[in-house]
């Protein structure tokens, strides 16, 4: 067993504790909620904070930069979850639409849940095509409920905001919570996390044929690809994330959060970062 040395920043102050793992950490604490996590080029790390669940217009996005300080981006949503990045503009899920916030912070509802093929439950997780043409969404469903029959993943056209049924329980009754989702760079393959089965799913989206990759993920949250071409699915009740090699053998790579949420890695894909919502952290992991 490797001693590595676990790095908490609280405000600008660096705290450092010794814990026996293999992977090198870092933390930053005192995230209200916070769900969704994404790194850009320039070294920040934009966080979605949810708030009180179903509290409208307490939830936030911070940003935490790279020496650590952390400020808020833009504020007054109301439950915001997953985010993604095209060009200067960060998506972000806010329960039942998908809003818009430019590099000042200053946001707009994109898609109202009105524009929908079926009235979103639970907006989830969001993730850009390769040119930026397209936002692909998750809706968990009744989540509470395993999903019920209202999960679905959607696309965005972004030229006309118009909102396309990518797959649904109604199409294929094995989706029941889809949650992470990750795209390759042909944008014809879609890779999602189903958090009431605990099913990591591949689609071909020019056919709509759908696959199994891997079982037994726990509830699982977020999907993120490393540059060592493993993907990384966290689980969210078991706070554990897992890997998935190039032959769909999984591992289990870290355990003991509280519940990791939406993971992302950062632009060289060497660190996964993790969201541990009822902790309030998150959690640079360097990965092998």
């Amino acid at each position: 067993m490797v001693k590595t040395v676990v790095a908490v920043w609280l405000g600008s102050a660096l705290m450092l504790s010794a814990t026996a793992s293999g992977h090198e950490l870092k933390v930053v604490q005192g995230f209200n909620n916070p769900e969704s996590v994404l790194a850009d080029r320039a070294g920040r790390v934009f966080v979605s904070e949810i708030g009180e669940f179903d509290q409208d217009g307490d939830g936030q996005i911070s940003v935490i930069e790279p020496d650590g300080q952390r400020r808020v981006l833009a504020s007054g949503m109301n439950d915001p979850k997953g985010l993604a990045l095209i060009g200067r503009d960060l998506y972000v899920t806010d329960k039942d639409r998908i809003l818009k916030v430019d590099g000042d912070g200053q946001w707009e509802v994109l898609v109202d849940k009105g524009a929908f093929p079926a009235s979103p439950r639970f907006l989830n997780d969001l993730e850009p095509d390769y040119e930026g043409k397209y936002l692909y969404v998750s809706d968990s469903g009744d989540i509470a409920n395993q999903g019920g029959t209202s999960g679905a993943i959607y696309r965005v056209i972004l030229a006309t905001n118009k909102v396309e049924t990518v797959i649904s329980h109604q199409l294929d009754d094995r989706i029941k919570a889809p949650n992470g989702l990750w795209m390759d760079d042909t944008g014809e393959v879609l890779i999602f996390a189903d958090f009431a089965r605990g099913v990591l799913y591949k689609l071909d989206l020019l056919n709509r044929h759908l696959i199994e990759l891997a079982t037994g993920l726990g509830s699982s949250d977020g999907v993120a690809m490393g540059a060592n071409r493993k993907l990384y699915v966290s689980d969210y009740v078991g706070g554990k994330v897992f890997s998935l090699n190039m032959e769909d053998e999984v591992a289990l790579e870290h355990e003991g959060f509280q519940s990791a949420a939406d993971i992302g890695v950062t632009p060289d894909g060497k660190i996964l970062l993790i969201p541990d919502m009822k902790a309030g952290t998150v959690t640079w992991l360097h990965l092998h």
